[in-house]
């Protein structure tokens, strides 16, 4: 079409073809953005998010809260405390972003119409680095707290408190929060993400100070908590199975510690295995556009519609999606399946076990 555009201008001046056809390709590349934006992006996708996180983490709260009155779990009260953070932190950060960004979308996602001064942008980003680093942190607390009860149970019965463990999350909940108010106190940025219906850390502006130390840094503490919380429950299968093979007989207590040796394996794997499909696209995306010195908030921009960026563009919102999606699947793989489901697996998965008997490998 600038083809025609062009050859209907003959005998007009040279410069004034230039400009409408200019304008006209340009007004088509922004038309086939704008259009392309509009399959990828739903309002439907944060509304289904926050209904379902704020169920899911409400029940896992339900029965944390249950199991932490009663006297016979006083052994798992730590690890208690720890899934009982991690759902109360997972609830908060859907109760406070979740409704920003269906705001926006009513707003015909224009971000502007609903933060004009720009305080806004700066409490969402705060939000998502908090709530998303805390989550990750969480999951890696858990990991080592297992870790040292199965491979070390005489230290940790002697040296790990409830009073301890409240200590550290604390601690580590201020240090979070902290690191995330750096681009309010001037290091870092904090800026409206493609397609403009939330906030959080650019990746692409190396002009502010800090900017690129800060965005790294929350990338390497992402990938340094997922390395920690892979390698943790690593450890835990392998003391599990090693301890199983010990204790393998005929008697009902070697029954009982086979059956849970099966369940914690397969509630292990399924953590790993949710913890690197909802983070790592995140995390190592963000390493790449902060090498790149791109950020997603040049998404919109018809000078950054190669191809090449559009598919990062895109892969960036699903990247943010999955990380979101973690705060739904959180309470099911940590609390929720291992009452439901997980026994009710077992009884397939004790057939084909090692530690199995030879009873239960004819059921």
């Amino acid at each position: 079409m600038s083809i025609g555009c062009c050859s209907s201008l003959q005998g007009s001046g040279t410069t004034v073809q230039e400009m409408l056809c200019s304008n006209v390709s340009q007004a088509l590349l922004e038309s086939n953005t704008n259009d392309s934006a509009c399959r990828t992006v739903s309002v439907g996708f944060p509304i289904t998010m926050m209904v379902t996180g704020l169920v899911g983490n409400s029940l896992a709260l339900i029965l944390v809260s249950i199991s932490y009155r009663r006297k016979e779990n006083r052994r798992k009260k730590s690890f208690l405390l720890c899934i009982g953070s991690l759902a109360l932190t997972d609830l908060f950060g859907q109760l406070l972003t979740s409704p920003i960004v269906i705001s926006v979308y009513r707003a015909g996602r224009k971000w502007e119409n609903i933060d004009t001064d720009g305080c806004l942008c700066s409490f969402f980003g705060v939000c998502m680095t908090t709530f998303g680093l805390c989550a990750l942190f969480l999951a890696s607390a858990m990991a080592i707290e297992r870790a040292m009860a199965i491979t070390n149970p005489h230290w940790y019965s002697n040296h790990m408190k409830t009073s301890v463990t409240k200590q550290i999350l604390a601690v580590m909940f201020l240090l979070v929060l902290l690191f995330a108010l750096l681009p309010i106190a001037g290091v870092g940025e904090y800026q409206k993400q493609w397609p403009g219906t939330w906030c959080f850390i650019s990746t692409g502006d190396s002009k502010v100070p800090g900017n690129t130390i800060f965005a790294v840094t929350f990338a390497a503490l992402g990938i340094f908590s997922l390395l920690v919380t892979l390698s943790c429950n690593v450890m835990t299968i392998r003391g599990l199975i090693i301890r199983c093979k010990t204790k393998s007989g005929a008697s009902q207590a070697s029954k009982q510690w086979e059956r849970l040796t099966t369940e914690t394996v397969i509630q292990l794997m399924g953590i790993m295995c949710v913890l690197l499909i909802c983070w790592s696209p995140l995390l190592v995306l963000m390493l790449r556009m902060i090498y790149n010195r791109m950020s997603s908030h040049e998404c919109g921009l018809s000078s950054t519609s190669t191809n090449s960026r559009t598919l990062d563009c895109n892969f960036f919102l699903t990247a943010i999606r999955l990380a979101s999606l973690n705060q739904i699947l959180d309470p099911w793989v940590y609390l929720l399946l291992r009452e439901i489901l997980l026994r009710k697996f077992c009884i397939v998965a004790n057939a084909v076990s090692n530690c199995s008997t030879e009873d239960q490998k004819g059921t």
